[in-house]
């Protein structure tokens, strides 16, 4: 049974599903669809065409949904899907997406979206991601599973952020982010892989050690990064993870490839 504050407010045409606790002040769109099982705290706007995936919490003074800050938006229809056992805390701004990226902002399942932190339009954003506080996307940004971006960091228009990566605190990201590796620093560097995400993730001692081989190749100051790519995935082509580290890199992209620093890499 759902339980609502009589301070809510529900515009009609809102969908709301069973077992959601919707706390004083909250207020609800007419296109907004809420899942079951879904807790609001005090003061949580949801707006526009905003999807919630069940057992997702929200807390106090979180923005969902409202129009994206871009002037070129000019009012389109769209969304902001979020999936399910989501935990967004208090100030998290998201919004939906433009014309210009698909008209759709998506969120994964099993996020923590801590103090501030925020989710511009046309953002996808995997499973099991973290966005620690005051943590910043820029729009078109994508980030895969697992990864975490550290707080007061900011993540530059169209970057993309390879699965299992971490993002230091304090890093200003304006290029794209291999999985599994670890940058920090204003403007951010590739500083290494993310060895304690990968032990944590249950990664191979085998697997780990393969993964700095190909890290080691992959960003040596030795021949162009077309041909360290090519000795990589001669050597290491049964290795799951290192193949994925270069598809990532051999995807087309506005952004070029977050690069360590010289001592990084030896």
């Amino acid at each position: 049974m759902s339980k609502i504050h009589p301070t809510a407010i529900i515009e009609d045409g809102a969908s709301i599903g069973v077992d959601v606790k919707i706390g004083p002040y909250c207020f609800i769109g007419g296109n907004s669809v809420l899942g079951d099982r879904i807790n609001l705290e005090s003061h949580v706007v949801i707006s526009g065409f905003t999807q919630i995936g069940e057992g997702t919490h929200i807390f106090p003074f979180a923005s969902i949904g409202h129009n994206p800050q871009d002037l070129k938006y000019q009012g389109e229809p769209s969304r902001l899907k979020i999936g399910i056992n989501n935990v967004i805390r208090e100030h998290v701004t998201m919004n939906p997406g433009t014309q210009g990226g698909g008209l759709l902002t998506e969120i994964g399942d099993n996020c923590l979206f801590m103090v501030a932190s925020h989710v511009a339009h046309d953002c996808s954003v995997g499973d099991n991601v973290i966005l620690v506080n005051n943590a910043t996307l820029g729009g078109h940004v994508k980030i895969g599973d697992f990864a975490i971006i550290g707080g007061l960091s900011a993540v530059h228009q169209f970057v993309r952020i390879g699965r299992h990566s971490m993002i230091g605190g304090c890093s200003g990201v304006e290029n794209d982010v291999i999985p599994y590796g670890s940058i920090v620093g204003n403007r951010a560097h590739l500083s290494g892989l993310n060895l304690v995400g990968l032990k944590r993730h249950g990664f191979s001692r085998e697997v780990i050690h393969d993964l700095r081989r190909a890290y080691r190749l992959l960003f040596s100051q030795e021949g162009t990064q077309a041909e360290r790519m090519a000795d990589v995935s001669e050597f290491f082509s049964n290795i799951e993870p290192v193949m994925e580290i270069l598809e990532f890199m051999s995807v087309e992209s506005s952004r070029a490839i977050c690069q360590p620093l010289f001592e990084d890499a030896a």
